[in-house]
């Protein structure tokens, strides 16, 4: 039998439109809906009205909209509305708007517009009112503008095939498809079948005939997805569906979904209309293809922008929490789920590192899955547990499950390289399984996010060692800090072996380390009733002024001796402490009442108490208390140490001074003709040096000069230099010429002196009046000729050293010296002096000699000795000068 249908039995446009505004009105609970067509002067008039006030409608019908009045896009804001459009619904009370173009191809040829108090439309009732929209075009291209008669079933077809090959939105093709179809065939229903590997999948319902999906469909769906036809034809009769026929044709090639009809009767198997839906289908699975393709896309793109969105944020936080919190927000987003974590790898356990909507010990249940993903579902890369209660293989931890209310799992490994590092597992409702997309989309995620927690590890784990690295080399700062300190006051000592210059060296070292404002250390004075300022540093010099006239003052010790210096432990000063403590800390009371600090720190050896330590910070963010305080009492009792050092010294050197002196002539001879001046000058060494010289008046009027340095230091140096003296006044009268008096001296200390032992010497006869000089030397440096306004020369004198060998002859230089020549005798300490590793020189003593040879003898000698002590600092060895000079 042939079929020949009217899209719903309608005769005319207006009452096709009439009917599409109540169904709208029926589905998107509108309280108005208005269809309107674009008119002859670039207007759109309307044509169909639902209102339930009879004012309100006779009011939209025939009303008009000026050109430009209809939106290219969806308009859902009241403010966005036409004018005229916007005074209804602001009239009416309107809560929820949405004004849709009516499209005919790419052009607006009407516009559908809804209304209603009850709030804004939601995402479902905007798609019907889109299909609605669809059906006004529809009808518009089957009835044109005017009344004309009703179209037969196959234009309507055709005219739908033609909508869908021109432009259906491509988002919503399966809805548009099902809509058309139903419209242009009149059927009570059209069904629209997805094929998924798990079967047929409804994607779109349209018509009034079904609110849901038969039993009767599906089955004819899986028939037609597993044995592909053409077509066919099921005759329908029971509760779930109106009697009729359900047509179902396959989509595609190879099939990728069906469309079903339900008619009223079935169709002749030579009904044109059976053509036409053929036709109809091809241009129909040309339209779901392209929604498919576009919702693959939309996947694709969501997924990018997933994988993308942890990526991103992961390097820009380099956050390991942050990552996982990200990664866990979209996870549970993409899929749907409420439920989820990441656990992290910690040996041989899983520890939960981020979750979602858990609590308990579900751990277990991740150790579980891990498992199975390393044995029976490694190489899938991916587990799914649609129903975990009942699952053998989750038998171990069902009460965990239960306990939690684990209905489902889906777990993937992390794993970067062939590293495992951790799991995802989603734990969604009972049933639920993964679309091959979403499966994807999660391996997808899995991998990336365990490259993303990887490097988050590594730059946490590379900010902690950088910590603590930076902690360390502060440590070590600090730590070589106090070392440099000490090191300073203990080189200061040993290099200079000066008192005043530890000292010195302690005050401003202990500033430098503590970055206080000012130091001062005070020692007992000598009748020991007070201490008494003995150096000072203050760190600005700006302030050098104040400070030293604040803390220049001495402490008493009487009569009250404070705790301080009694009990050698640091006390940390108040105004109250500090007013206390009498005159030399009194100034600093109004300091500490504005929140200056200050400090005593004793020096004290095991003994007694050398002296005290006052430190000043004058910075109320930087008190002297804690940390640095325990660094002060540490460098104070190495100075104290040093200091005792150094005082000991000094006393033991004073001590070799005298010995050392005794042995050398308490007054220079007054020999006519002759300016004589000498000038000892002691090494740093607390010994006794072994530099020796003596003068003697022979009985034909010559003078008489030895000048000698014997080997070693301390008592037997001494001794030896006693032992030179003695046989130079013994001898020399009756050995008065210099080569006879050095061979009769070698036998006697040949005689008196241990092995190995020596003494160098050098002897000078002198005629004041005649200027005669003769001079022998014991392997002593030779003297050198200074003629008035000439160059020095040496004079080349040379023999072995007394004490070595047995018969031994010296031989005399003799010359003469003119008034203003000098002859000048030194110890080897003069040119052996050093700087670093640099010799004083001969051409230095030269230069000085040259300099300075119009001065007396004394002066000469003195200045020889300056300027070796300018050159070389404190002197490693004693030094002595004989000056003779011929006036």
């Amino acid at each position: 039998m042939a079929v020949t249908r009217q899209p719903s039995g309608f005769a005319s446009l207006d009452e096709a439109l009439a009917a599409i505004v109540q169904r709208a009105a029926d589905v998107a609970q509108a309280d108005v809906v208005v269809a309107r067509l674009a008119d002859d002067s670039g207007g759109v008039t309307a044509r169909a009205v639902h209102a339930e006030s009879a004012a309100l409608r006779a009011e939209l019908e025939s009303s008009r909209l000026g050109p430009g009045a209809v939106p290219a896009e969806e308009r859902d804001q009241l403010q966005q509305l036409p004018e005229a459009l916007r005074r209804v619904a602001q009239q009416f009370g309107t809560a929820g708007v949405l004004q849709l173009p009516v499209r005919d191809g790419p052009a607006v040829v009407g516009s559908l517009e809804l209304l209603r108090r009850a709030g804004d439309f939601d995402e479902r009732e905007r798609r019907l009112a889109r299909a609605a929209a669809d059906e006004i075009a529809l009808a518009r291209r089957a009835f044109g503008n005017g009344d004309g008669s009703a179209v037969a079933a196959p234009d309507l077809l055709g005219l739908a095939g033609d909508a869908l090959a021109a432009g259906s939105d491509e988002a919503r093709a399966a809805d548009q498809v099902a809509t058309l179809a139903a419209e242009a065939t009149g059927a009570r229903a059209c069904l629209i079948w997805r094929y998924e590997s798990q079967g047929p999948v409804l994607a779109a319902l349209s018509g009034t005939g079904l609110p849901t999906a038969p039993a009767i469909a599906l089955e004819a769906a899986q028939r037609a997805q597993e044995a592909p036809g053409s077509l066919a034809v099921d005759q329908v009769d029971g509760p779930e569906a109106p009697d009729g026929a359900l047509v179902t044709l396959q989509l595609g090639e190879p099939p990728q979904g069906a469309l079903q009809l339900l008619l009223a009767e079935a169709p002749s198997r030579d009904d044109p209309l059976l053509d036409r839906l053929g036709t109809f289908a091809v241009r129909a699975a040309h339209a779901l293809r392209a929604g498919e393709r576009r919702r693959t896309l939309a996947v694709e793109l969501e997924r990018t922008r997933a994988l993308l969105m942890i990526v991103g944020q992961a390097i820009a936080q380099l956050s390991l929490a942050h990552t996982l919190d990200t990664a866990i927000e979209h996870v549970s987003e993409l899929l749907d789920a409420e439920r989820l974590a990441v656990y992290l790898a910690d040996e041989q356990r899983l520890e939960p590192a981020a979750e979602r909507e858990l609590a308990g010990p579900h751990a277990r249940v991740a150790e579980r899955l891990l498992e199975l993903l390393l044995g029976p579902a490694r190489g899938r890369g991916l587990l799914t547990v649609p129903y975990a209660a009942s699952d053998p293989r989750l038998a171990g931890v069902l009460d965990v499950l239960e306990e939690i209310g684990i209905e489902a799992a889906v777990a993937v490994p992390l794993r970067v390289r062939d590293d495992l590092i951790g799991l995802l597992a989603v734990y969604p409702d009972a049933g639920r399984e993964l679309s091959e997309n979403e499966e994807s989309l999660l391996l997808a995620l899995a991998a990336q996010l365990a490259v993303a927690v990887q490097n988050a590890r590594l730059h946490e784990e590379t900010k902690r060692l950088g910590a603590e690295r930076t902690r360390a080399l502060e440590a070590e700062l600090e730590a070589s800090r106090r070392l440099r300190v000490l090191y300073e006051i203990s080189r200061s000592f040993s290099e200079s072996l000066s008192l005043e210059r530890t000292l010195e060296t302690v005050t401003r070292t202990i500033v430098e380390l503590l970055e206080v404002d000012a130091a001062v250390l005070r020692m007992p004075d000598e009748r020991g009733t007070a201490l008494v300022p003995v150096a000072m540093h203050v760190r600005d010099e700006r302030m050098r002024e104040a400070m030293r006239t604040i803390l220049s003052l001495p402490q008493p010790l009487t009569p009250v001796r404070p705790k301080v210096f009694r009990r050698g432990r640091a006390v940390v000063l108040d105004p109250q402490t500090a007013a206390a403590l009498g005159p030399a800390h009194e100034p600093l009371v109004p300091f500490l009442e504005r929140g200056s600090s200050a400090a005593i720190i004793p020096l004290a050896t095991q003994a007694e108490i050398l002296g005290t330590l006052t430190l000043v910070s004058l910075d109320p963010d930087r008190p002297l208390a804690g940390e640095r305080l325990e660094v002060a009492a540490s460098v104070a009792g190495q100075a104290a140490l040093a200091l005792d050092n150094a005082r000991l010294y000094q006393q033991q050197k004073q001590f070799a001074d005298s010995m050392q002196r005794s042995l050398l002539p308490r007054a220079w001879p007054k020999t006519e003709g002759l300016d004589v001046g000498a000038v000892y000058a002691s090494s740093a060494r607390m010994d006794v040096g072994g530099d020796v010289f003596d003068f003697l008046e022979l009985g034909d009027g010559r003078l008489a000069v030895v000048l000698g340095d014997v080997t070693g230091h301390g008592v037997d140096a001494a001794a030896d230099m006693a032992m030179a003296k003695f046989v130079f006044r013994s001898l020399a009268r009756e050995h008065p010429e210099p080569a006879d008096f050095l061979a009769a001296a070698n036998e006697i200390v040949l005689e008196e002196t241990e092995e190995g032992k020596f003494i160098t010497l050098l002897y000078l006869a002198v005629d004041g009046r005649k200027g005669e000089l003769a001079c022998a030397s014991a392997g002593h440096p030779p003297p050198r000729i200074l003629p008035a306004g000439g160059s020095p020369v040496p004079l080349r004198v040379r023999g072995l050293a007394l004490g070595i060998s047995e018969d031994q002859a010296y031989v005399a230089e003799h010359l003469r010296l003119e008034p203003g020549d000098a002859a000048v005798l030194y110890t080897d300490g003069l040119p052996e002096a050093r700087r670093g590793g640099e010799l004083y020189g001969e051409e230095r003593l030269d230069a000085a000699l040259t300099a300075n040879a119009s001065l007396p003898a004394e002066e000469l000698a003195k200045a020889l000795v300056e300027d070796c002590r300018a050159f070389a600092g404190e002197l490693a060895d004693d030094c002595a000068v004989v000056v003779v000079k011929r006036v």
